[in-house]
């Protein structure tokens, strides 16, 4: 485990890897009171568009999780960050009502947009918003796409993530979504600066070796992969990222980083 004795701070995702819809991963609570007890710098990180800032905070909370909303940096706060910077937008918002509490300070409509922020919106998916949006993007709109997940796991098995919604809108209309969330180099600089340290001083720990792993050692991170939530050994021996450890699940951390010691 040597080369994790240089590590000074830890990015950890949360669904999958401290719970799975409102199960408690075993150990998981345990071990963030311990990393908190050790002063080790943490940021909690998600690509999740169905809670605000709030929403998220009070989840955590209520699975019995202590971590204080300065320490959770999700997708769409990084969206807000991004369209604040925009000049005269008009933004049409496909995500939860209870993140579009977030972004009410911008203008909104269905026609003449500028901006389409997608995130993920359940059962809602119809041919005929797709090509709405497909209009929308051929008059102008650009796509801003809170991440492209392929699938995520639910407390009833995998199912299938916004990414082929975005993959469709691509190829139809031949423009690229701009992707804020992980595994996106920039959502990852955004962490890195919101906890004060170099890349090769953090490690991301999460269950998606794509958007986590990947994501986070394009970066510059160590990749460590957990053996929860979305996570499946087929998935993984198919995928090119390789993991700098790939650890049970969250309860080995304090081993891998000797925090007993």
């Amino acid at each position: 485990m040597s080369k994790f004795n240089n590590i000074k701070g830890l990015l950890i995702d949360l669904d999958g890897v401290l719970y799975v819809g409102d199960q408690v991963i075993d150990g998981a609570t345990q071990v963030i009171n311990q990393l908190h007890a050790s002063n080790m710098p943490c940021r909690f990180i998600t690509n999740t568009s169905t809670l605000s800032l709030n929403g998220l905070q009070h989840k955590l909370a209520k699975l019995g999780f202590d971590i204080p909303s300065t320490e959770i940096i999700s997708a769409p706060q990084a969206a807000l960050l991004y369209l604040a910077k925009q000049p005269e937008l008009v933004c049409r918002l496909l995500l939860a009502e209870n993140v579009k509490q977030d972004f009410l300070r911008f203008p909104q409509s269905d026609q003449n947009v500028t901006h389409i922020v997608i995130g993920d919106i359940g059962d809602k998916w119809t041919y005929t918003l797709l090509n709405e949006l497909f209009v929308n993007v051929m008059q102008g709109a650009k796509i801003i796409a809170i991440h492209k997940n392929r699938f995520w796991q639910t407390e009833h098995g995998l199912q299938m993530d916004i990414g082929g919604f975005i993959s469709a809108l691509e190829y139809a209309t031949g423009h690229q979504a701009m992707i804020i969330g992980k595994p996106s180099t920039d959502f990852f600089k955004v962490a890195l600066e919101d906890i004060g340290l170099q890349a090769h001083e953090v490690m991301i720990i999460g269950d998606d070796i794509d958007a986590d792993v990947g994501g986070g050692q394009q970066a510059g991170l160590q990749g460590v992969l957990v053996r929860t939530g979305k996570y499946r050994e087929s998935y993984v021996s198919q995928s090119g990222v390789k993991p700098d450890l790939v650890m049970n699940s969250i309860k080995d951390l304090p081993q891998v980083l000797a925090l007993n010691r």
